[in-house]
């Protein structure tokens, strides 16, 4: 995978919790009142953010830094 900044990822993880938990509240105490039709997929939207969430937060754990030293390349004679 692609190397992504550090910033750029906890910019994303913190939209998409927060957006997350606004669905999930939104779709439990917001929706029975205004829109009772719309409860499940209001908050199976949230969950969903929060999920998109968590990748985002698991690629910001697990991914290493790029390599800049030109020696450590494999070089392809083909």
């Amino acid at each position: 995978m692609k190397y992504v900044s550090p910033i750029r990822l906890k910019v994303l993880m913190i939209m998409f919790f927060a957006t997350g938990a606004i669905g999930i509240f939104v779709g439990l105490f917001v929706a029975p009142h205004q829109a009772p039709q719309a409860i499940l997929i209001i908050t199976f939207m949230g969950v969903v953010n929060i999920s998109l969430g968590a990748f985002f937060g698991w690629v910001f754990l697990t991914q290493t830094q790029p390599s800049d030293d030109k020696r450590k390349k494999k070089r392809n004679d083909n």
